[in-house]
């Protein structure tokens, strides 16, 4: 009698055993299917990697390329964010002839370099971006200093270790070699979010920015960030949309829960749509593994 027990009781602890581990496995969700070429999310926190698909294969990355440019900016010694930058007619040219996304950045108006990177993160403005390169590059002509700006942005991908990047452009309107993936874009951007400044201001929806004028008066820049991530996703935090006809839809993002960061990318979805359901899935599996 006291065998039989004994035998029972064993079953009925493998049983258990079975169903509990059952259960465990079922609370780990399946990866995720993405309609974007090339995806990665990590613990922002830890570093682990939580998905990758094609997580190194290098391709364009439309303006999700000024999170380097911001990064660049606020990596410079003795920054003064205050610091007053006259709009110049190569800004406003730069945009026509390039059809470009702007800040709507009037000549002749002073603007602080903050309120730049708010131009350039928010409404993904060149004409932002070209007057950071110009302010911040070094050399005695226009072209020398946004040569020698491009310049920081990669020597900043080498001291990441990044080696599957590489920029020629300020703003991802690339010239032929402007590429990076998703891993080394998750990177640059986890990278960017330590610093304070700039996590302020991607994960700001919208802004209204007192600028001087060129006769001394002011007027107010209204800015509305572009990832609507910001309104749509409980936690969203940033960081940068981009899009073009090589890059397709691109976002670089992060969201927190809990004491819990997720950060990633997706680059090349086919729509804005995709993009958007692409990024949702991935937050969701970065959240529950």
């Amino acid at each position: 009698m006291r065998r039989a027990v004994t035998v029972a009781v064993t079953t009925s602890a493998v049983l258990a055993g079975g169903l509990f581990a059952g259960q465990a496995q079922a609370a780990t969700p399946p990866a995720p299917s993405i309609t974007a070429p090339g995806g990665f999310v990590m613990n922002n926190g830890t570093g682990t990697t939580l998905f990758g698909k094609a997580a190194d294969s290098r391709r364009s990355t439309g303006s999700t390329t000024k999170i380097m440019t911001a990064k660049v900016v606020l990596a410079q010694t003795n920054l003064n964010l205050d610091a007053k930058v006259t709009i110049q007619k190569a800004y406003s040219d730069y945009i026509v002839a390039n059809n470009a996304s702007s800040a709507h950045l009037i000549v002749g108006d002073k603007v602080t370099v903050r309120q730049l990177l708010y131009g350039l993160m928010l409404p993904s403005g060149c004409d932002a971006a070209y007057a950071l390169a110009d302010k911040f590059g070094t050399g005695s002509t226009r072209a020398d200093r946004v040569k020698s700006f491009i310049g920081k942005m990669n020597a900043e991908a080498r001291r990441l270790g990044l080696t599957n990047t590489h920029f020629d452009s300020f703003d991802g309107i690339g010239n032929g070699s402007n590429y990076s993936t998703p891993r080394d874009l998750t990177k640059i951007a986890s990278s960017a979010m330590k610093d304070s400044t700039f996590r302020t201001i991607v994960k700001t929806k919208s802004t209204s920015q007192k600028v001087t004028t060129k006769t001394g008066g002011y007027r107010y820049m209204a800015w509305t960030n572009t990832n609507k991530l910001l309104s749509t996703y409980s936690g969203a935090i940033g960081v940068k949309t981009g899009s073009g006809p090589t890059a397709k839809y691109c976002l670089v993002f992060a969201a927190t829960r809990g004491s819990k960061t997720v950060i990633g990318a997706v680059l090349g979805a086919p729509n804005e749509a995709n993009r958007a359901a692409d990024v949702k899935k991935l937050l969701d599996y970065g959240f529950a593994k």
